[in-house]
């Protein structure tokens, strides 16, 4: 395949989705179970088992009626849950874009299925970034950004590295909320990007529209 993304753990979410204390870190886990399995979860609803699922916990906390999370509740629930540990809650910049990466039914909200997927996700970035962070300071630095998006299965061009780099960095630093909202755009846009290229080629035409109702969504 001449995409990148695809081959590695990180970058289509091949891992277990483990069970957590409210406010706890996120346990390291590795790629162990596929995207798809994830898409077999019962839709939310008030007959949903959620016994021993921490995960449906809050996600019914906050959800509203609809069952579904919008980006400021999506804000909440990631927080009150505690997956972002020790690092800063994300922003609700960033969970736009996270609704935004798995909003297939175009609500512009997250469901039981999606926000389950999403959780699969962060965890795999944050081990990801815990991974590269060798130093422990909190952040990454270029080279260690280069490391993390190899981990992931990307192939990148150094330049294309470094205008990763100067977009998401402060003082050449990355945080963990800024690094998540860039490993959310190279997995959106990807796939955005793949689905067009029906010969599976790395090439691909698009009309002017198509490319910014994928781009300016994200």
């Amino acid at each position: 395949m001449a995409y990148p993304g695809y081959g590695g753990g990180f970058g289509n979410f091949s891992i277990q989705v483990p069970e957590i204390q409210m406010g706890q870190p996120v346990p390291e886990t590795g790629p162990a179970v596929l995207l798809d399995e994830y898409c077999g979860f019962p839709a939310f609803s008030d007959a949903y088992s959620s016994a021993g699922d921490c995960v449906y916990t809050y996600f019914s906390a906050v959800a509203g009626q609809d069952g579904e999370l919008d980006a400021e509740e999506l804000q909440r629930c990631l927080t009150q849950s505690g997956i972002s540990g020790t690092y800063s809650p994300f922003s609700l910049e960033t969970c736009r874009i996270m609704i935004a990466m798995l909003d297939r039914d175009y609500t512009g909200k997250l469901g039981f299925n999606e926000f389950k997927e999403l959780w699969a996700a962060l965890n795999a970035w944050k081990q990801n970034f815990m991974t590269v962070d060798q130093d422990g300071s909190g952040t990454v630095e270029h080279h260690e950004l280069r490391q993390a998006i190899g981990l992931m299965g990307y192939r990148l061009r150094p330049q294309t590295i470094t205008t990763i780099v100067k977009r998401y960095s402060k003082n050449g630093r990355i945080f963990f909320d800024d690094y998540v909202a860039c490993c959310v755009k190279l997995r959106a846009l990807t796939d955005f990007f793949r689905k067009r290229d029906h010969l599976q080629q790395g090439s691909v035409n698009f009309m002017y529209d198509d490319f910014l109702q994928g781009t300016m969504a994200i």
